[in-house]
């Protein structure tokens, strides 16, 4: 696990996707992510406002099944849970847009 201070997202986003270059840990990210989109807008559209309290436990589940599975890393979130969460959102964006490979190069593999 890294010891360094990140001074801005930017600057922490390579070593977060460092720790995910396994794509199945990826992916479980990816499901988790649309999980929690599809339970938030479940929420909205039938106020049932009790689901709120799982949407960690998707999102997190998810990712967190992935490192332990696939990385064999600890979670980003335990030290960085800011830049972690917003990583996450990153990524998925950055998947989805296709920019994810243009990222993923010149990251060093552990």
């Amino acid at each position: 696990m890294s010891a360094r201070r990140y001074k801005s997202f930017s600057e922490f986003y390579p070593y977060y996707l460092s720790e995910h270059q396994d794509p199945r840990c990826r992916a479980l990210h990816y499901i988790g992510s649309c999980l929690v989109i599809v339970c938030l807008a479940w929420v909205i559209v039938t106020a049932s406002w009790l689901w709120l309290l799982v949407l960690p436990l998707i999102g997190y589940g998810f990712a967190w099944i992935g490192h332990l599975g696939f990385e064999k890393n600890r979670p980003a979130t335990f030290q960085y849970p800011l830049y972690s969460f917003l990583g996450d959102w990153r990524m998925l964006f950055d998947f989805l847009t296709g920019r994810l490979n243009k990222h993923m190069k010149g990251i060093s593999s552990r």
